[in-house]
């Protein structure tokens, strides 16, 4: 018979095991249960289909329910501010864009600014625009589709999917460098805006790779040329602005996820850590690729900085193109 010292080692052994199991368990585990991503654009623009292609793998990675939630409204600000003012917890986080939290701070008079109000935690995705017009519209080419925005002073529109949205900026830059007489008409939202060009409601407008890929085979829009510093590899029979002579017209519309400010560093590692492993899994980064995004690396502290230079580039833009809300 086992001697009752052995036993007893045996006993505290077992229990040693079970209670490092258990601390570890506890180490790993995502202290929410449940994250809610913001998408603050209603359904069908970028940030939503990002939010919704990232949230199954992002709860798989965290071990807890991650759901996505439309905050639209105020060209995104609503959703901004919603999750600028969320306990820093690591448990609300934000689908943001260059729109909301680079743009909108020069357009807009900001309760919370979001650069001083939220945490980049990682880029997840960046995509060029492409101008576009409804299949209705002769024109075939941009130099074409500004000889007939010249010569029909005030007859022409153009979408967006919100004022100070890179899509209206692109817009308001067009009008300032070619010198052409057209209307901006926001919406609430991509989604939205791209639907009433298709409708033929708005004959012009930018959109993204990513709105915009779903719909270029149905024949109901045309695209002339992509914003890109070179041809999207989704896209690549549509030539850039760059390369047709417009070489103002070179951006990206990027994608990041962002939490309050004062949550603790080692949520935000987690998130971006975890994150990554979504971004890298073969069905999230085949379709990034569909969606003519460039690969995304980082730390928290690179995004960062990534941001601070794209401030002084989107405050210039608006003064020089002279965007206002509308």
């Amino acid at each position: 018979m086992k001697s009752l010292v052995t036993i007893l080692r045996a006993t505290a052994i077992g229990f040693l095991v079970a209670w490092a199991g258990t601390g570890a368990m506890a180490q790993s585990s995502y202290p929410c249960p449940v994250v809610k991503i913001v998408s603050p654009y209603p359904p069908g623009g970028t940030t939503d289909i990002l939010s919704r292609l990232l949230a199954p793998g992002l709860a798989k990675e965290l071990g807890t329910a991650v759901i996505v939630e439309n905050k639209g409204g105020a060209s995104s600000n609503i959703g901004t501010a919603f999750v600028s003012s969320a306990a820093p917890d690591g448990c609300t986080l934000l689908l943001g864009n260059n729109t909301g939290v680079v743009i909108n701070r020069n357009l807009y008079k900001l309760r919370l600014d979001p650069v001083t109000t939220l945490a980049p935690v990682v880029e997840v995705a960046s995509v060029p625009l492409v101008l576009y017009v409804n299949a209705a519209e002769s024109a075939k080419s941009v130099d074409q589709l500004v000889a007939a925005v010249r010569a029909n002073p005030g007859k022409y529109s153009f979408a967006s999917g919100g004022s100070g949205s890179p899509q209206h900026l692109m817009g308001e830059l067009l009008k300032l460098e070619m010198g052409l007489d057209m209307t901006h008409i926001p919406y609430r939202g991509q989604g939205p805006a791209l639907q009433d060009v298709i409708a033929a409601q708005v004959p012009v407008a930018f959109e993204t790779t990513t709105a915009i890929a779903s719909q270029l085979g149905s024949g109901r829009i045309r695209a002339l040329a992509t914003t890109g510093s070179e041809r999207s590899k989704n896209l690549p029979d549509i030539p850039t602005m760059k390369e047709l002579g417009y070489t103002s017209f070179v951006i990206e519309n990027w994608y990041g996820i962002f939490v309050p400010i004062k949550t603790p560093a080692p949520l935000v590692d987690r998130l971006n850590r975890d994150m990554f492993k979504v971004l890298q899994s073969p069905d999230v980064s085949k379709r990034l690729v569909e969606m003519g995004s460039r690969e995304m690396s980082g730390s928290p502290k690179q995004f960062s900085q990534f941001i601070a230079k794209e401030l002084p580039y989107w405050a210039s833009l608006v003064k020089r193109s002279g965007a206002k809300v509308d």
